[in-house]
């Protein structure tokens, strides 16, 4: 049963003399419950505007976006996003950020004190809960941001490029804690990166993008639950090499 939605999804933005660049068209594309499912394609191929079109975030001009087969009416609880910037605002802890978006969502002070103190502990930072943000490290405000968008229990979690500002030890050890994170919740995952390791590492099924259009979907028939051992395993380099032959091979000949 798909958990996310999108059916023939045109997208376009304005250019001069009353001309439209098509940035998206006749995306068809289902996210099944609790399935974890990264894009990856080429830098300008319409992946981070899927992904803020499903967060409710942008408007589109034809088809539809649903979530369990309602359509979305701008940003929602149903979903959580996280971005690559880190979005915290700097003037609440890291314990008040999350329970400011809690606020947001309705909860009472009480709930909102124990559920991020809850989610804290998930992302292993019960320890930096009265720290400003201006005190955490990049993978700290990541995970506080990652908290902050689990905590509401949405059902479908967006994510765009959350690791790409990290360095390469600090995104190892958070691609490890979200799978962690992931094996507990088993929510929806929308994952936009161009790291096709990171992809394959990750996710249930990679949907390989070309401009404006879905290319390939790829399923991932590695077990769980992970570790970065598989990532040297002939199945994985073989899965990674065919996505990258793919993203690389020219448009003419695609």
């Amino acid at each position: 049963m798909a958990s996310l939605t999108i059916h023939q999804l045109d997208k376009s933005y304005p250019l001069a003399k009353r001309q439209r660049n098509l940035v998206l068209n006749k995306i068809d594309l289902s996210l099944n419950h609790n399935e974890f499912v990264s894009i990856v394609g080429a830098s300008g191929c319409g992946k981070s505007t899927l992904l803020s079109i499903a967060a409710g975030l942008e408007d589109f001009d034809h088809g539809n976006v649903l979530v369990d087969n309602q359509p979305i009416q701008g940003p929602g609880i149903d979903r959580g996003v996280v971005f690559q910037s880190y979005t915290l605002l700097p003037w609440l802890t890291a314990q008040q950020n999350i329970e400011f978006a809690l606020k947001s969502a309705g909860y009472s002070r009480s709930e909102r004190t124990e559920i991020a103190k809850e989610h804290l502990e998930l992302v292993k930072l019960s320890h930096a809960a009265d720290k400003w943000p201006s005190e955490l490290s990049g993978g700290m405000k990541q995970r506080v941001a990652i908290a902050r968008a689990l905590s509401y229990r949405p059902k479908i979690l967006l994510m765009d490029e959350p690791f790409g500002a990290l360095d390469a030890m600090t995104r190892r050890q958070m691609q490890q804690l979200l799978l962690e994170i992931w094996e507990v919740h088993r929510l929806t995952v929308m994952f936009v990166t161009h790291d096709i390791e990171e992809a394959v590492y990750l996710s249930d099924r990679v949907v390989v993008m070309k401009p404006g259009a879905i290319d390939q979907c790829v399923d991932v028939p590695i077990t769980r639950p992970r570790d970065m051992s598989v990532t040297r395993s002939p199945e994985f380099i073989d899965i990674q090499s065919g996505i990258f032959e793919r993203i690389s091979k020219p448009l003419e000949n695609a």
